[in-house]
């Protein structure tokens, strides 16, 4: 079996996706800057290999990524050190995944990196975690329920997770996407391109549908605001419509711009596994059809970073067993929407999409 590189091994979300490549019996390699840290993270990991290696060194990053068929990228946060390991990758001919939900960066990975990584041969597909991934492939399924090729007037993605622990790096990821996640609007897609959201605030959602998915917590509408999720740079990608955007439940969107550095150095490194178990994250999609038709789509499951682990690994493996074309792609352009979400059934992902006639 061919080896798969994880870089920022050492840290939280990493030291989860060296357990799952390991428990898929995966061979390994770790790489990061820091070699005490990591050496620390390979043990008990059977096979497991090191190599140090900072964003700084593009030569040591790309021999690092050698002889391997595909990174899994959990820098953070993304903004500030995610580029060179893309070209890394590149560079050495091994496909690549991340775990970024940063919609600057993830825009300028599909601007800077498609040419390259077609010419190496090479898949990239970025914003493999528990928002970007699941939320593209379902909003996929969602706009797919009006008919294959469905020309939409309106497409929403949500993220309605409830507040919840989070990591170390989930806050420093805020603090570097503060303008954006602070309570900017982000992008939205509209009449065939990407706009300052704050330019079309007048479209805004101020409430969305509670999914059949949410738990049997009954019906009804729940409040939200516009957040810069990464389903507004992949989603337009595959799918047609009018207008794209995304929004966050409402009392969640405020505690992104709180976050302080002093806040974020006291964190614990992640989560503990009780508080893991008993999260939740909940992503939806709400499709609305040129004739008034409406379409809605859901999927949840427990413990975001648990399950972004799987969903990183699982793309990452699909890639090497040649599952899509090169070049940058979204989720749903690099796998089967339905089939990929099947996949992560077993780790407890529940998804439902309906389409009705009301207008």
């Amino acid at each position: 079996m061919e080896k798969v590189a994880v870089y920022g091994a050492s840290g939280f979300t990493g030291s989860l996706v060296v357990a799952e490549l390991a428990r898929r019996g995966v061979p390994v390699v770790l790489v990061g800057r820091d070699g005490e840290r990591l050496r620390g993270a390979a043990e008990g990991v059977p096979g497991a290999e090191v190599r140090r290696a900072g964003v700084e060194d593009q030569a040591a990053l790309a021999a690092a990524f050698g002889d391997c068929a595909a990174v899994v990228n959990c820098v953070a946060p993304f903004e500030l050190f995610g580029e060179p390991v893309v070209e890394a990758a590149v560079a050495a001919r091994a496909h690549y995944v991340d775990t970024n939900g940063e919609q600057s960066y993830l825009k300028r990975v599909f601007d800077t990196f498609g040419e390259p990584a077609r010419r190496a041969g090479v898949t990239v597909v970025p914003a493999l975690a528990d928002d970007g991934g699941p939320g593209d492939l379902i909003a996929h399924l969602t706009a797919e329920a009006l008919g294959p090729g469905a020309c939409l007037a309106e497409l929403t993605v949500a993220d309605l997770r409830e507040p919840g622990a989070v990591s170390r790096g989930t806050a420093r990821t805020a603090l570097a996407n503060r303008g954006l996640w602070g309570g900017g609007h982000g992008l939205v897609w509209a009449d065939g391109a990407w706009r300052d959201g704050a330019g079309h605030a007048d479209a805004d959602r101020a409430t969305v549908p509670v999914p059949e998915m949410a738990d049997g917590r009954g019906t009804g509408d729940l409040a939200v605001a516009p957040f810069a999720l990464p389903g507004v740079v992949t989603v337009p990608r595959h799918v047609t419509a009018g207008r794209i955007d995304a929004v966050m439940r409402a009392e969640v969107v405020p505690l992104f711009g709180a976050v302080t550095e002093e806040m974020a150095a006291a964190l614990p490194e992640g989560p503990d596994p009780a508080a893991r178990r008993a999260s939740r994250w909940l992503m939806a999609a709400y499709a609305v059809g040129r004739d008034g038709r409406r379409a809605q789509g859901s999927v949840t499951g427990p413990d975001g970073y648990g399950t972004t682990a799987v969903i990183a690994v699982e793309g990452a493996l699909r890639l090497v067993a040649g599952a899509a074309a090169a070049g940058v792609l979204a989720p749903s352009q690099a796998f089967d929407p339905a089939d990929f979400l099947a996949a992560l059934e077993p780790h407890g992902v529940r998804w439902s999409v309906r389409a009705d006639d009301a207008r």
